[in-house]
């Protein structure tokens, strides 16, 4: 049997998300670095968006749920210990990789319960 093929996008969860990934390109080297870690990641889930490590739902945030009424969330490691989160959604025909927001490896730590706030 052949693979369904499915058309495959990358959305930003909000416009102010959105906004802050295309100011980062204007930004210092860090701001410009993070840029292009995460360019790279929109280009990796456009072609395949299993690409990252599925989280478990009882590690979820619970705002996660709550604002973004999400039923799956993915992590895609950057650079640097920078985090890429994402849920995808789709049906038969396509599928989107829809970032929620990406975080350093300290907020991450704290957002997910490893690390006291």
């Amino acid at each position: 049997m052949k693979e369904e093929i499915r058309i495959k996008q990358v959305a930003f969860a909000e416009e102010a998300t959105r906004n802050a990934f295309d100011k980062l390109k204007q930004g210092k080297f860090e701001d410009k670095n993070l840029y292009e870690f995460i360019d790279r990641a929109i280009d990796d889930l456009k072609e395949n968006p299993f690409v990252g490590i599925k989280i478990s739902k009882k590690l979820w945030p619970k705002e996660y749920a709550q604002k973004y009424k999400i039923n799956n969330l993915w992590k895609y490691n950057l650079p640097n210990a920078w985090r890429l989160l994402y849920t995808m959604r789709g049906d038969s025909i396509k599928i989107i990789a829809v970032i929620l927001e990406w975080l350093d490896h300290t907020s991450y730590s704290r957002k997910f319960g490893y690390r006291k706030k």
